[in-house]
């Protein structure tokens, strides 16, 4: 059974590589640049979680910590968490990412997971010259299905630098495993929404993942993202077996942006 976490973020983490009709190029910036994005160290978004009449049981963070180095490379370190649960079941979900800060890509993925149905810690390192993966706590490894591979956190912020087109759809082929390549891309419409946070204008976006699940192909989930620069991921709802399930913006803090151009050495 799929983690709970990782199942949000699977419907989170859908940005346009390819579109259905046409060709979508994306400008790669030089090795020892820092690319331009909508978010920096201390960002740091709260999210309600609730479960159809059930109302709010539960809280998402999604935040931006500092600026690591991976191998010798500035990386953002991503941290996704999910807290709450619902008739009698329990989730405490932790996942970090570390993400190239030029070419925009997943050093490392580390995942610990605490659910009803599953439980799993487990940290991989990605070698994109060698497409592989290899796993810390023991000898594992595999192939890697991309050579600019993405994690379930590292997609959900890649995804907020790519513009949307209402009436498109797009296709990515960038999540690190095979098996969840291509996920499907439905930006559907605008539309205004009203949040703990305030009101805010949104483009809506229907995601398609192509592997079983929730939230495989026909499955009814809408994310809405803010339609200004920063790209917010303001509202999320599914319908799930058990209930409806929302996740709505509460508080944000905004990050420092890094200055664009060549790297500096990242803070100790």
């Amino acid at each position: 059974m799929k983690s709970t976490t990782a199942t949000v973020l699977l419907l989170l983490a859908v940005t346009p590589v390819v579109q259905a009709q046409r060709q979508v190029v994306l400008e790669t910036p030089p090795a020892d640049a820092v690319a331009a994005v909508p978010f920096g160290p201390g960002e740091k978004s709260v999210y309600g979680v609730s479960w159809g009449r059930l109302g709010r049981r539960g809280e998402a963070v999604s935040s931006v910590l500092q600026v690591d180095t991976v191998r010798g490379k500035p990386a953002y370190h991503l941290k996704f968490t999910v807290k709450g649960g619902i008739l009698g079941l329990k989730v405490d979900d932790k996942q970090e990412s570390w993400l190239d800060v030029g070419a925009l890509f997943s050093h490392r993925f580390k995942q610990d997971l605490d659910g009803p149905s599953y439980d799993k810690l487990r940290t991989l390192d990605f070698y994109p010259a060698e497409m592989k993966w290899r796993r810390q706590e023991k000898p594992e490894s595999g192939p890697l299905a991309s050579s600019i591979p993405l994690d379930d956190i590292s997609f959900l912020y890649w995804a907020r630098t790519i513009p949307l087109e209402v009436g498109q759809t797009y296709r990515l082929t960038r999540y690190w495993k095979n098996e969840g390549n291509p996920v499907v891309l439905k930006v559907l419409r605008r539309e205004t929404i009203t949040v703990k946070h305030g009101t805010y204008k949104t483009i809506v976006v229907q995601p398609l993942i192509q592997t079983s699940g929730l939230f495989g192909d026909g499955g009814e989930a809408e994310v809405y993202f803010s339609d200004d620069a920063r790209r917010l991921i303001v509202m999320v709802k599914t319908k799930l077996s058990i209930a409806d399930m929302k996740m709505q913006l509460e508080s944000y803090t905004e990050g420092e942006r890094l200055p664009l151009g060549r790297r500096s050495a990242p803070r100790p």
